[in-house]
């Protein structure tokens, strides 16, 4: 096993690949050189190369992740207690196009629902989507009984509860209906019974014009208080919509109908090195194929954005990422908070430092492809290839806006582990093999195997295998634990 990883030639420090106790002589993996150990360094932290004068920049996968708050010595820790984030507010950038492109491969087949207007679902299930939290008990009560329905092509009934829906204004009532629309929409869904109050801002007959063109036949509508027993009304719907889908059958799908997201969560000091490159390389397969992915939590990416603007297909889709990045930074700025208010406790314990640090690692996971187009939140995919999306970093409000956009899978690397799962199928892929370990519970994909050997390519190639399977209807952990849940960004006022 290698003892440190230097990422680019050009960086002054190193992770460990495991932990490094004061005094050990190591190699540095991509250095060719041996140094002494000074302090106890944890696995996925950083040790100087060289000597870092106070002030200097911190480099970091070649690119500055901070500065040095004081002399930091070859051989030492380099961390929160010496180094200081170099990010400020919104400003002013350039375009340096780079031009990237990926080879066109044939797609590849998975089995998957084929829908009437041209989507493909991996999933045929049941949903119960409430128009407001006003009638979430009604949901899930009908969810309880509705389990019963779960048996051959319909496979799983969920109810999505959300808080919201009335005592909203402006842009953030605006965002529920349209998040609540792409998700009654979502080719997962094989049918759909959406649950009104009837007093509500968001009512049934105000999002329906936000759902554009949909199968009648498969969405359909109860607003609770037109009802004289709101239960059995919504019962008898759900029994119809599930007699429907039981006809519904698995067929070949080509890749070029998947749309994957591609999320980060309990980061530590060895995702920007296994997990995160590893879902790059993904999706550099899977737009090679004619599918799309969706890179989302714009504060991440924070740091690395020019990374971003510069592979940009043109300057149109360039000023709409300057546009995303500083629309995201004036947001905080509005509420009088800084915008490097991250990483957060378990980042920090996992050795990622500043949210540069951090930015440089989450961007791994969009590959090498150009951006072809940028999202506004709840805005859907209708540009093949890699695509941006307006979200913050929260998981499950970020895996939420992924499905909101139209993914049908999302892939979510982790090195401190997490349970959760958004309204699709969340792949969680552990940064290292202790967590896969530890946490066999939930995690579907080690990459951590990386540190032991093999290449980013071939651990690519496994997850893409992997991923095709879950198209086809292999279970994630988080359904088999029956963890699938909803978050709306909350973004106004509450009345």
């Amino acid at each position: 096993m290698n003892d440190l990883i230097r990422i680019n030639e050009s960086d002054s420090v190193a992770v460990a690949l495991r932990p490094i106790s004061a005094g050990e002589i190591i190699t540095v993996t991509g250095a060719g050189v041996d140094m002494k150990v000074c302090e106890d360094i944890p696995m996925g932290h950083k040790i100087a190369l060289h000597d870092i004068k106070k002030g200097s920049p911190i480099i970091k996968y070649g690119f500055p992740i901070g500065s040095a708050l004081s002399d930091i010595p070859e051989g030492y820790h380099v961390h929160t207690q010496n180094t200081h984030t170099l990010l400020a507010g919104a400003h002013d950038y350039e375009y340096h196009p780079t031009h990237p492109s990926i080879t066109s491969n044939t797609p590849e087949i998975f089995s998957g629902y084929s829908r009437k207007n041209g989507r493909a679902g991996v999933r045929n299930e049941l949903w119960i989507i409430p128009t407001v939290g006003c009638v979430n008990d009604i949901a899930v009560s009908l969810e309880r009984e509705a389990r019963s329905l779960i048996g051959g092509s319909v496979e799983n009934v969920r109810a999505f509860t959300h808080p919201y829906g009335c005592s909203q204004m402006a842009d953030d009532q605006e965002n529920t209906r349209k998040v609540l629309a792409d998700i009654a929409t979502h080719p997962n869904a094989g049918g759909v019974l959406m649950l009104g109050l009837g007093c509500e801002n968001s009512g049934i007959d105000t999002i329906k014009p936000y759902m554009g063109e949909f199968d009648t036949e498969r969405i359909r509508f109860l607003i609770s208080q037109d009802a004289e027993n709101e239960h059995e009304e919504g019962m008898k719907i759900l029994r119809e919509l599930a007699e429907l889908m039981s006809h519904d059958k698995r067929e070949p799908c080509p890749t070029s109908k998947l749309i994957v997201g591609l999320k980060c969560g309990g980061s530590d000091g060895l995702s920007g090195i296994t997990a995160n490159p590893t879902i790059g390389g993904f999706s550099d397969l899977l737009i090679s194929q004619g599918g799309s992915t969706i890179l989302t939590e714009v504060p991440e990416m924070f740091g690395a954005e020019t990374i971003l603007m510069n592979r940009c297909k043109d300057e149109a889709t360039y000023n709409k990422t300057v546009n995303l990045i500083n629309g995201f930074k004036n947001y905080y700025a509005s509420f009088g908070l800084p915008v490097f208010e991250n990483p957060s406790p378990g980042n920090k314990a996992g050795g990622i430092t500043t949210l540069e640090d951090k930015a440089l690692g989450c961007t791994q996971k969009s590959g090498t492809a150009p951006v072809n187009d940028v999202l506004a939140y709840s805005e859907k995919v209708t540009v093949q290839g890699l695509n941006l999306l307006s979200a913050p970093g929260n998981d499950l409000v970020a895996s939420t806006a992924l499905a909101a956009a139209g993914a049908q899978i999302v892939l979510f690397s982790t090195g401190r582990g997490t349970p959760f799962g958004c309204p699709v199928p969340t792949v969680k892929i552990s940064s290292n093999s202790n967590l896969a370990s530890h946490k066999a519970n939930w995690i579907d994909f080690n990459a951590g195997t990386l540190v032991d050997g093999g290449t980013i390519p071939e651990k690519a190639r496994e997850l893409f295998d992997f991923v095709l399977r879950v198209a086809s209807g292999e279970k994630t952990r988080n359904e088999i634990n029956g963890f699938q849940g909803m978050a709306i960004f909350k973004t106004g006022a509450t009345l």
